[in-house]
């Protein structure tokens, strides 16, 4: 049996006949949009060789499904050992369902929310069982109380994630959940690897990447024709 087959067989509820939760309402913000949209191409992909990882985000976290007033919409969560179909198909995460609270919360800051993300929603998701809840401001710490912030679960509780401020202007902290450094660098949320100390490429650095590996191979054929060719030429003139 496989993982993923393993994982339909733990969930709690046949998605297929639950009706999808509604899209929470956002107020447009194209900064915000655009860096949660980034955030989905670099973990999506660094998490890919998983079938039981769900990144997802911006639809309603609720104890139940049902209850309206709970109107609680990360920008971004991990969540792992689960199944990431039946839960993107309730097009929303329902903790009583699902089995287990989301893994990791983050939260983009914005004009209309920022307030909130280090107030209202930082005791919401410690109510919710959340294990680490970060904050991200691209603004340096305009909308939100800093630049970058986490928090761990601790019986029950937030506790603050140290933080580190480096002369060159990067801040960074460590996830111990995702097994990554988040770096909040010129305004950019980037995540590290510990342990090559290396930035996970964003989408437009992976089209880069997949780009210059092209030309390469297409240089390595076309010498290796040349080569061929010198070799074929060789050959005949003996």
């Amino acid at each position: 049996m496989t993982t993923r087959s393993k994982l339909k067989q733990r969930q709690l509820v046949d998605y297929s006949h639950v009706e999808p939760l509604p899209d929470p309402h956002r107020e447009p913000d194209m900064n915000q949009r655009r860096r949660i949209r980034a955030f989905d191409g670099i973990l999506v992909p660094h998490f890919a060789s998983r079938g039981d990882v769900l990144v997802s985000g911006e639809g309603y976290l609720r104890h139940d499904g049902g209850n309206e007033d709970e109107q609680m919409a990360p920008d971004c969560m991990v969540v792992f050992g689960v199944n990431p179909d039946a839960i993107e198909a309730r097009n929303g995460y329902v903790i009583s369902e699902v089995g287990k609270p989301p893994d990791f919360v983050l939260e983009v800051a914005s004009r209309s929310t920022g307030v909130r993300d280090y107030t209202v929603k930082r005791e919401g998701y410690a109510r919710y069982g959340v294990r680490e809840y970060w904050r991200f401001d691209h603004s340096g710490g305009r909308y939100h109380d800093a630049a970058l912030a986490g928090d761990v679960l601790v019986d029950g509780e937030f506790e603050s994630v140290e933080i580190t401020h480096e002369s060159d202007g990067l801040v960074w902290g460590h996830s111990s959940v995702l097994g990554l450094d988040l770096c909040w660098d010129s305004g950019e949320l980037r995540f590290r690897d510990p342990a090559s100390g290396e930035f996970l490429l964003t989408p437009e650095e992976q089209g880069a990447a997949r780009l210059a590996e092209a030309a390469r191979a297409d240089r390595a054929e076309a010498e290796a024709h040349e080569l061929r060719a010198r070799l074929e030429e060789i050959e005949r003139g003996r």
